[in-house]
């Protein structure tokens, strides 16, 4: 990145926050405040249109639409979280604790449950 910026956690950490920020703002001026007014259904509605558009990018080959459509992604993935009370520490720790688990174990794993 142009200025250093190490992009990792910490920044969805900082964008979750400011998400949970706009959470009690005017749904005409916030597009996430928006998103909150019109509930669960329609973040996750969203969230899947913006997961087949990274797909679609990426078929197409177009690095620059993947990263645009990945970031759009990323955004309503956080807002979903922030709508269901699922805090970004909860998905690290899943993370964490998948590491060096192969992930068809982890998945027999899953179905086990």
């Amino acid at each position: 990145m142009a200025d250093d910026r190490k992009l990792d956690g910490t920044t969805l950490d900082s964008l979750y926050g400011v998400i949970e920020s706009r959470r009690g703002s005017d749904p005409t001026t916030s597009h996430t405040s928006k998103l909150f007014h019109r509930g669960t259904a329609k973040i996750a509605q969203k969230l899947g249109e913006e997961a087949v558009e990274a797909v679609i990018e990426a078929m197409r080959g177009d690095n620059a639409a993947l990263v645009a459509e990945s970031s759009d992604l990323l955004y309503h993935l956080l807002v979903l979280w922030a709508d269901r009370g699922v805090r970004p520490e909860e998905v690290w720790a899943a993370l964490k604790a998948r590491e060096g688990i192969s992930g068809i174990a982890e998945k027999a794993a899953r179905k086990g449950r």
